[in-house]
Parts: structure tokens; C-alpha cells; sequence
């Protein structure tokens, strides 16, 4: 049963696990960056969503408009703290 729901995924989009494989080994094995990121809990919510919804984007763009909301308002911040 599983071997049959394994299969529909990866034939119909081959290139999306495959993709995110390779990302998700670069960011875990990239080292620890000087800044914290406070929108990494929009972008990790955005991509379980992706996950969630088999890659359709329409379904998740309320998560990556909050993500760029955040991001926008946080380089602000940064900006003008220099």
C-alpha cells in the first residue's frame, strides 16, 4: 500500500524531492550564520505547507507573504540600526 502512494508523488513531481534533498543537506550542514534570522519560522512553516499541498503555491501564499512581510520589516529594522 505504501510502495503505490510512494510512487504517485515522485513520478508526477520528480524534481521537487529531489530538489529539496539537496537544499535541506546545504542548510543543514552549512555553518552557523553571525545574524539570527527571526523569519525562519515563516519560511519553515512556508515549506511545510509546499509539502503539504504537493508544490502548489497558490495554496500557500498567505504563508510567503508573511514571510516577506517579516523579512521586509527586519532589514528595515537593520538598516536603520546602523
Amino acid at each position: 500500500m505504501s510502495s503505490s502512494s510512494d510512487s504517485s508523488p515522485q513520478s508526477s513531481g520528480q524534481d521537487h524531492p529531489n530538489s529539496w534533498s539537496q537544499t535541506e543537506q546545504k542548510f543543514t550542514n552549512k555553518s552557523a550564520s553571525e545574524y539570527y534570522d527571526p523569519c525562519q519560522d515563516f519560511a519553515d512553516r512556508s515549506l511545510k505547507c509546499m509539502k503539504r499541498n504537493n508544490f502548489d503555491r497558490e495554496m500557500c501564499h498567505d504563508y510567503f507573504q508573511a514571510y516577506r512581510d517579516c523579512k521586509k520589516q527586519w532589514l528595515t529594522q537593520k538598516k536603520l540600526s546602523r
